[in-house]
């Protein structure tokens, strides 16, 4: 069990999800450390994790760049003696139809997404060995679903998700476990990140508020999966029922998305004549 004596490490943890599981890991007695992009949010949540009484500390950290990744990680086991949990928790969301979108929006979202979580794998790690630790990553029910307007973000947590079963099968026997969640709708700033990956908090969030599970929930939730050593959870009622429709009635899933996407272009159409 995740306890008293544990360090931790999570990626994109200025916010939602992120930002909820440092919490909840302080609450259980962790050292936590939390990297991201925004120096000033990195301050807060470390300000936030001392007035509960755990140690913390901020790494600043684009997941991005490889070499920030690795250093990051030397900069935790240097200053917090070891890594026993690395929660790869950094990604956004890239939206609009396949059709429309660049190459280099393709590139920025599983750069982010994807090669972000697998070097975030890779340099920890060597730390997860040494302390037989536990590695999670953060995927979505969009792992299991089709979304129209959506195409790379769901292709990124396609990858995702096979990363981490791919992990969990090199890492059998080793003693360190590799847990991938795979939330529904959770409280999170994703739909205030634009294409560019840049946060702007006049974004609407288009989600369906009565299926939104707080990010407090969803943290407790993941935690204790990790602190289990599950290899994989799908998580809120609304998630299970997507994964479970996208994985075993295919055919219906992809009427009830292709339906909504005619129902979209048919109205996108009336508006612009």
């Amino acid at each position: 069990m995740i306890a008293q004596g544990h360090v931790a490490w999570i990626t994109g943890a200025t916010s939602g999800i992120g930002r909820a599981c440092a919490l909840e890991l302080c609450r259980r007695g962790a050292a936590v450390a939390v990297s991201g992009r925004r120096e000033d949010r990195l301050a807060e949540v470390v300000s936030a994790l001392r007035q509960l009484g755990g140690r913390a500390m901020a790494v600043p950290c684009d997941v991005c760049d490889p070499g920030q990744v690795r250093d990051a990680v030397r900069a935790v086991a240097a200053e917090l003696g070891r890594v026993d949990v690395a929660i790869a928790n950094a990604g956004f969301c890239v939206g609009g139809r396949i059709e429309e979108l660049t190459a280099a929006d393709w590139r920025r979202q599983l750069d982010t997404n994807v090669v972000g979580a697998a070097m975030t794998a890779r340099y920890v790690l060597p730390e997860l060995r040494r302390t037989r630790g536990r590695l999670a990553l953060t995927g979505s029910v969009a792992a299991f679903m089709p979304a129209p307007s959506f195409g790379a973000y769901h292709c990124s947590k396609h990858a995702l998700r096979a990363l981490g079963l791919t992990l969990s099968a090199e890492l059998a026997g080793s003693g360190v476990s590799c847990t991938t969640v795979h939330p529904g709708f959770v409280e999170s700033e994703i739909n205030k990140v634009d294409n560019m990956g840049c946060y702007d908090p006049r974004r609407h969030d288009t989600r369906p508020k009565r299926l939104m599970w707080t990010a407090e929930r969803a943290a407790k939730v993941m935690i204790a999966a990790i602190s289990n050593r599950r290899r994989e959870l799908v998580f809120t009622g609304h998630g299970k029922l997507a994964a479970f429709f996208g994985m075993h009635f295919p055919s219906l899933a992809h009427l009830v998305m292709a339906s909504g996407s005619m129902r979209a272009q048919s109205n996108s159409f009336r508006v612009r004549t």
